[in-house]
């Protein structure tokens, strides 16, 4: 997917953070148990977290918020790479709900890897850097929850 400059990307990166504070949303208001409900309604604060640090990208106290930030390497446990693409049912069990949200993670974190690389300019890669540890950091809370889950299921 190719842009025509930083701009064009960031528009379209705040655009697949409003998709995915609308998926977290709905997934919180559709789950039965309070701490699923309350886990995912956490995700989608910081995927609008994520919305407005873009939206406000270039502004004097995001600069400040991104040259402050300190990168560190999240560890993959590459779970969603063994996850198919699904689309959400209601009623959906919890488990195959945590591999839609791995797989949604593991595309955001694609999808910045390849902005990342896009961009020219050090603040936009820079961006781009903590966005695709952020992703990287909810996908491993994702792969961690269903391995948990998966093992108090016997498997």
């Amino acid at each position: 997917m190719k842009f025509e400059n930083l701009e064009a990307i960031v528009n379209f990166a705040i655009e697949k953070e409003k998709e995915a504070v609308e998926f977290y949303e709905m997934a919180g208001r559709e789950e039965k148990f309070s701490g699923s409900k309350e886990m995912f309604l956490e995700f989608a604060n910081e995927e609008r977290k994520h919305q407005k640090m873009l939206e406000n990208f270039g502004k004097e106290s995001v600069k400040k918020d991104i040259a402050a930030y300190k990168l560190k390497w999240i560890t993959d446990l590459k779970r969603s790479d063994f996850a198919v693409d699904m689309e959400f049912k209601k009623g959906m069990a919890y488990n195959e709900m945590l591999m839609l949200a791995m797989k949604r993670e593991e595309k955001a974190l694609k999808l910045y890897n390849e902005f990342l690389a896009q961009t020219d300019s050090g603040e936009g890669k820079k961006l781009f850097q903590i966005l695709c540890q952020e992703e990287a950091k909810h996908k491993l809370a994702l792969e961690k929850m269903y391995d948990d889950y998966m093992a108090k299921m016997g498997d």
